[in-house]
């Protein structure tokens, strides 16, 4: 209360709104942001539409900075000194609430009553970023009333700031998303976007992964989902890929689904369990599809869902379209304005209708294959740990290392991924993202693999860890792998957790018998496989793999908190990859390697 009181005296609302679990409370929200224009209706009752405005649309790295005593940097972080932060947050939040409604709203991180569960406040003018919290996360005002004043809690303050005729936010220049993790505080001004405006989505993750640091556990940019094997089994993986790596699409190739962005991980007993921190999911919905994503589709189209929409285009006659949606773009409105097919920007480029950033809000529970599990206060068994990137030269399909530390160093804190044609620089070049958590750390990525090493020590039963690489091309330039054969891949690694199937030794790790992979392939897809495509598949590149230890050692030589275990590991990965290219040269086919 006392922080709440400082927030009104500093932001200056006309009123404020302590949103409670009340069903009375929701509706209210909604109707709030509808009637404010935050939110535009649809032909669907409960389908509604946000736009963020041009300058508006993305995560905002440049300001999103971790504050520090002094400044003190973090490597690969932004930071800023913590004293002038937030005193120039004090500053530009003077006010700024001034003729609004300041909305209080309570949420937990986690299934109520689970010892993985976090708390937290947040603050907003925006009645849009609070429906939006109420689909993603548990409302929690009855646990912060029984929990008083025992409870710890992390606080978010938001404000749109001032806004434009369209609603959209005008001082985009003094936007600041500055994350206090001495304080668990976050405090984002001067945007609309959920990226930088949902407190409990990226934000909560920065100050989750401080104090899962602190206390010795997880807190990672990971889902996590159920694989079926023999006997009706289900087995548990966490997966992390960057963007547009197919980190969505694995998920709803699993057979059950617990969460499909994020994983709190404890030591239960020995044994690594995780829960879902959210109930809901705030998904990219461009390409979005009835044939490559039937379940979201059905959920982003069905009369009876609740759904927030954002930069889509929303046609005249009230209709939700973006690219991958059945039919034809009609002229309506989306995240510029007024758009008609054809329009050009003052550059002349074709304006599409939707933006490539566009984005979902929906509940979890519309899933036919949601798992029971994202409501068990003590989690998951987690099996497997799966990291994911975009490579087209190097790494296999799949690929599992060898124990929990190879695995930890030469795959998850060595995650690379192409850059794309959506980054200004050099395409085609290989990007460090350590876990896929490289825009979300609060500490050094050496600290973070730190963390994983001693989390590993602790199991007596550790998650296999695993690589996939869904984008490997072939000499032609085209990816070798369709779609849908992610399928295949989850289940191979999920025979393996139980070691049901045998696998070839290779010097960077085990990949699949090949009878194993016709046999997956027939069942699974009803589809042949070559011995063709599985050396096209599954030779090792070699000197690709020593290219990448050359890199990931120079990149963590850079990071002086990086524990030696990592030098030692890739030192022995580089030695193993020396002795097979000197008996078998650069590229070597998976049929001349031993098997296990």
């Amino acid at each position: 209360m006392k922080w709440i009181a400082d927030m009104v005296a500093l932001a200056k609302p006309s009123s404020v709104f302590v949103v409670t679990d009340g069903s009375d409370d929701l509706a209210r929200v909604v109707r709030a942001s509808l009637e404010s224009g935050e939110e535009v209706p649809t032909t669907i009752p409960k389908h509604t539409v946000h736009f963020d405005g041009p300058r508006d649309l993305a995560r905002d790295r440049k300001n999103t900075r971790i504050l520090t005593p002094g400044g003190g940097a973090i490597p690969l972080v932004n930071t800023y000194d913590r004293e002038l932060g937030l005193r120039e947050i004090r500053e530009i939040s003077d006010g700024i609430m001034s003729g609004r409604v300041m909305y209080v709203a309570f949420y937990c991180f986690g299934p109520p009553n689970s010892d993985f569960t976090m708390y937290a406040v947040q603050i907003t003018d925006s009645a849009y970023v609070v429906h939006s919290e109420n689909l993603l996360y548990r409302n929690c005002y009855g646990e912060f009333v029984r929990k008083a004043p025992n409870i710890r809690y992390a606080k978010f303050f938001h404000s749109a700031g001032e806004r434009d005729l369209n609603g959209w936010s005008v001082n985009v220049d003094r936007r600041r998303i500055f994350v206090d993790i001495e304080d668990s505080a976050v405090y984002s001004v001067n945007t609309q976007y959920a990226g930088n405006s949902v407190g409990l989505k990226k934000l909560m993750l920065r100050l989750c992964v401080y104090v899962g640091y602190r206390e010795g556990w997880l807190c990672e940019h990971m889902f996590i989902a159920g694989v079926r094997g023999p006997g009706g089994r289900v087995t548990y993986f966490t997966g992390a890929f960057p963007a547009g790596c197919g980190k969505t699409s694995t998920v709803f190739s699993a057979d059950t689904v617990v969460g499909d962005d994020l994983a709190i991980i404890k030591n239960v007993g020995g044994v690594a369990r995780g829960v879902n921190p959210e109930v809901g999911m705030f998904g990219i919905i461009d390409g979005v599809n009835p044939v490559d994503d039937p379940d979201i589709y059905e959920i982003l189209t069905s009369p009876s869902t609740e759904v927030v929409f954002s930069n889509v285009l929303l046609t005249d006659s009230g209709r939700v379209w973006w690219r991958g949606r059945e039919g034809d773009p009609e002229p309506g409105v989306n995240y510029g304005g007024r758009w008609w097919p054809g329009k050009k920007d003052g550059e002349g480029r074709e304006v599409p209708p939707s933006h490539p950033n566009a984005r979902f809000t929906t509940s979890i529970r519309y899933l036919k294959n949601l798992d029971p599990g994202i409501d068990d206060p003590s989690g998951v068994p987690i099996n497997g740990m799966v990291f994911g990137g975009r490579d087209p030269r190097t790494l296999p399909p799949v690929l599992e290392a060898f124990d929990w530390e190879h695995g930890v160093v030469t795959v998850g804190a060595s995650l690379e991924s192409e850059k794309t044609a959506a980054v200004l620089e050099k395409v085609g070049e290989m990007e460090f993202n350590p876990f896929a958590m490289l825009d979300f750390l609060s500490i050094s990525p050496g600290k973070f693999l730190e963390l994983h090493l001693r989390f590993g020590e602790n199991l007596s039963v550790k998650p296999k860890i695993f690589s996939v690489n869904y984008f490997l091309k072939d000499e032609s330039g085209r990816y070798i792998a369709d779609k849908v054969d992610k399928k295949v891949w989850l289940k191979w690694m999920e025979l393996r957790v139980h070691e049901d199937v045998d696998a070839v030794r290779t010097p960077a790790g085990y990949i699949p018998i090949y009878d194993d992979l016709v046999e997956l392939f027939d069942e699974h897809l009803g589809k042949a496989y070559s011995e063709e495509r599985y050396v096209k598949e599954f030779s090792l590149r070699v000197d690709r793999f020593l290219e990448k230890v050359g890199r990931i050692w120079r990149t963590y030589s850079e990071i002086p908190d990086t524990p030696l275990k990592l030098f030692e590991i890739l030192e022995e990965q580089k030695r193993r990859l020396e002795e097979v290219r000197a008996r078998y040269g650069g590229v070597v086919e998976p049929f001349k390697l031993e098997r296990r």
